[in-house]
């Protein structure tokens, strides 16, 4: 009989702290439903896929069934993250955005024009003419494309390239994608030294079609104690994960197409 009393005691802190939770998780638990339209109601509707996902409701629904992390958003910043985390109940992990960059540097004042075009506005349908209308057949061609994509006002054609104003890009991507000749990517929004021209061509070519453009000549990769340039198709590589920003590759490229990169 002394062995039933602990049983019992014991059986019975089991059923009230078993019913206890249940009655918890009731009054406490927002329904599903409810929860997808809470966060909804937090994302910035901007349906630019930069989450991984192919609009907001989508990322929304992989978020309340747990597929998903809070901090995926880059058009909302951290203040989404922070409202997601407190509706989800899940730990805050917001990341710095990507940053979008143009990697040309083919202005009106160094570059060669190869054809005058009269038609549509479009750098989609221009580079239907080989290269378009620049010597250079890896430059930007300046009819905005990337500028009719972006919803943040983020990019302007200033002299005939696209600008991205790091203040206001939030890195959704749309601009990447919008891009013919795929001069448009994102990199972390860090101080970096950026090659911001991708000219494959032999130097001699390269300096009859942009005044600016990379000549190949390894002086970059020569003064970098990091090892963070390399030589790749006649042009300087740099990589971003290597690199510490001390500028000794910008201060020797004479042309001019190597600069430091910062966000902040």
């Amino acid at each position: 009989m002394n062995f039933f009393i602990p049983i019992l005691i014991f059986t019975s802190i089991g059923l009230i702290s078993a019913v206890s939770l249940v009655i918890i998780s009731i009054v406490m638990n927002i329904p599903k439903d409810e929860k997808l339209k809470k966060v909804l109601e937090i994302l910035p509707g901007a349906n630019c896929g930069a989450c991984g996902f192919s609009g907001c409701e989508s990322y929304a629904k992989a978020l309340v069934s747990s597929k998903a992390e809070v901090g995926l958003c880059s058009p909302g910043g951290e203040s989404v993250s922070q409202k997601l985390s407190k509706i989800l109940k899940t730990e805050e992990n917001f990341t710095s955005p990507k940053k979008a960059i143009v990697r040309c540097c083919t202005n009106n004042n160094v570059k060669n024009s190869n054809l005058q075009y009269q038609g549509l506005k479009s750098c989609a349908a221009i580079c239907t003419l080989a290269s378009g209308t620049n010597s250079c057949d890896f430059g930007c061609l300046g009819f905005g494309d990337c500028v009719s994509v972006c919803q943040y006002g983020a990019i302007s054609i200033k002299n005939g390239i696209a600008i991205v104003d790091q203040n206001k890009c939030v890195g959704c991507e749309n601009c990447v994608k919008a891009c013919p000749k795929n001069l448009i990517v994102l990199t972390d929004s860090k101080k970096q030294a950026i090659n911001f021209c991708i000219n494959t061509d032999n130097g001699a070519l390269t300096r009859k079609v942009c005044t600016e453009g990379c000549i190949g000549c390894a002086m970059c990769v020569k003064v970098c104690k990091e090892g963070a340039i390399s030589m790749k198709q006649g042009v300087a590589v740099i990589d971003k994960d290597k690199c510490i920003a001390c500028g000794k590759c910008v201060q020797v490229c004479k042309i001019g197409c190597i600069k430091l990169f910062d966000t902040h």
